[in-house]
């Protein structure tokens, strides 16, 4: 085998590797980290966001649609998990009335009503967004 193919190859290799290393920054990851059951019959769900992105947002607003244990939409909720500082992962809870964590089967990130950087003009923050779940409901867009 030739030498320089080889070498050729695992550098190619490389730099692919490099670039989903790359690929991976950049992003604004939204990770549903926990739940925790509140008086009343409530849910507390613990939202873990980590902004890898080059921008601090002074706005960022998610509309959630909450499933129930049976796929079906319970509620929406609107959060403000603003603000969202470059390079910092910040922790927000949010309490989601009247279900029971154990019936949530799915939170469905449906829109982005609000995503601003500061000091610049809203952005589409669905291209930049990595979504993650650590509890028995997914977390979907």
């Amino acid at each position: 085998m030739n030498k320089n193919w080889l070498r050729t190859a695992l550098c190619a290799t490389t730099m692919l590797c490099a670039g989903m290393v790359q690929a991976d920054e950049g992003k604004l990851t939204v990770q549903l980290n926990k739940f925790e059951p509140t008086e009343g019959g409530g849910c507390r769900a613990f939202f873990l966001f980590r902004n890898q992105t080059d921008n601090s947002f002074e706005g960022f607003e998610m509309s959630l649609a909450i499933l129930d244990g049976n796929g079906v939409i319970d509620r929406l909720l609107s959060i403000d998990a603003a603000p969202l500082p470059v390079s910092r992962t910040v922790l927000k809870l949010f309490e989601i009335p009247e279900i029971s964590c154990d019936n949530i089967s799915e939170i469905l990130l449906h829109d982005l009503p609000v995503c601003k950087p500061q000091n610049a003009e809203p952005i589409d923050c669905f291209p930049i967004l990595a979504l993650d779940s650590k509890t028995s409901a997914t977390l979907a867009q």
